[in-house]
């Protein structure tokens, strides 16, 4: 995995032992995992036309990253409403 120059800066300092890892709190753990079932539940549903050439290529996909294709559509409307999808020039 490839990464962010502040993140490798991070490592560097860890295998240093410059810095170490700290148990959370537990009021910090709770919030956690709050926020990670409101991220995770799935409590909405909609139907959507799509064709069979986009169905398949999604299937594929899906297949290939070894997810079911309903949870490869939704991670990736999630990505696009979070902001972390980018456009091709």
């Amino acid at each position: 995995m490839k990464l962010t120059k502040s993140e490798q800066e991070i490592e560097d300092l860890y295998q240093e032992g410059k810095i170490a890892l700290v148990k959370p709190r537990k009021a910090v753990l709770k919030k956690l995992a709050t926020t990670a079932d409101n991220t995770f539940r799935k409590d909405r549903r909609i139907n959507i036309r799509l064709s069979e050439h986009d169905m398949v290529g999604i299937q594929r996909v899906a297949a290939s990253k070894g997810v079911p294709y309903q949870t490869l559509i939704s991670g990736l409307i999630h990505q696009f409403v979070e902001g972390d999808l980018i456009q091709k020039a």
